[in-house]
């Protein structure tokens, strides 16, 4: 059998979507802390059941029988390092034989914050026994696009990216690459540094949503702390501005660029577009 971790979420519900397109439904388990949430899981024949990160107890026992694992990151950053030791712990005690982590682009180098807690994952996966393949994925073009609709109004997309480069694709195209590894074997030990097929710059970003709107958009660079100011004034919490602020002035130093397009050879495909994401994004909005 075949575990996910995170099932609910909005990535671990497409790796599912991935996986049932090659593997029977009852060969997947769907671990999700509100079992309520996973209904048209069910519904689909997935067998669902209840774990947290936090609950060592529950992971064990939701892993039984369960020969490949997903561990997709926990969303809480701060709290992820001892969150993925319980998955892990948790996993090596039901007897599950390989696990897939997402962890970040080029986690080893990167200059972002976030990579951190992915490193010591890393390590914690390294020292388990457990055969394990790393999924290092880029930033999700979703990510960019959440700030679409104010630049749109306002006629400028601001971040702190400068001309970085960002190769990123969509959540779909990183769950089909995880779906792809739970099934193929021999996965252990590969590092898959995967990312978008074209990289660009949030001034070409903007450029684009001009183009494919017709509303004139430029993009505005701001210092880390300026940008980071500017999202607890949207209303973000503040340590999620603080983690995009981050984020965005680690992309103006790389940390968001590969073009090994790793990606696209897993999946068999070229990743998603910017200018298709974009464009699907403001007709549906």
């Amino acid at each position: 059998m075949i575990a996910i971790t995170g099932a609910t979420g909005q990535l671990g519900h497409l790796v599912i979507d991935a996986l049932l397109k090659t593997v029977a439904a009852e060969q997947i388990v769907a671990i999700a802390r509100d079992p309520a949430k996973a209904a048209d899981l069910t519904a689909k024949g997935v067998q669902v059941r209840r774990a947290d990160y936090g609950d060592a107890a529950a992971l064990t026992a939701a892993l039984s029988g369960v020969k490949k694992l997903l561990l997709i990151s926990s969303s809480e950053v701060g709290q992820r390092t001892a969150q993925h030791r319980n998955v892990i712990e948790a996993a090596k005690a039901a007897g599950v034989g390989f696990i897939a982590y997402t962890s970040l682009l080029h986690a080893d180098r990167s200059p972002l914050g976030l990579a951190q807690e992915h490193v010591a994952t890393e390590h914690m996966l390294t020292e388990s026994g457990i055969s394990f393949a790393l999924l290092r994925n880029g930033w999700y073009t979703e990510n960019y696009l959440a700030s679409v609709p104010p630049a749109l109004e306002h006629g400028v997309f601001i971040g702190s990216a400068g001309d970085g480069k960002i190769a990123s694709a969509t959540r779909a195209d990183y769950a089909e690459a995880a779906a792809r590894v739970l099934t193929l074997d021999n996965q252990a030990g590969n590092v898959y540094e995967l990312a978008g097929d074209e990289a660009w710059t949030l001034a070409d970003l903007s450029a684009l949503l001009s183009q494919q709107s017709g509303k004139p958009v430029v993009y505005q660079n701001l210092s880390e702390a300026d940008f980071n100011a500017a999202l607890l004034g949207a209303g973000l919490p503040e340590p999620l501005a603080a983690l995009l602020a981050n984020s965005d002035a680690g992309a103006s130093k790389g940390g968001l660029f590969d073009d090994s397009r790793q990606l696209s050879a897993l999946i068999g495909r070229p990743a998603t577009p910017l200018a298709e994401s974009v464009r699907d994004f403001i007709a549906a909005n």
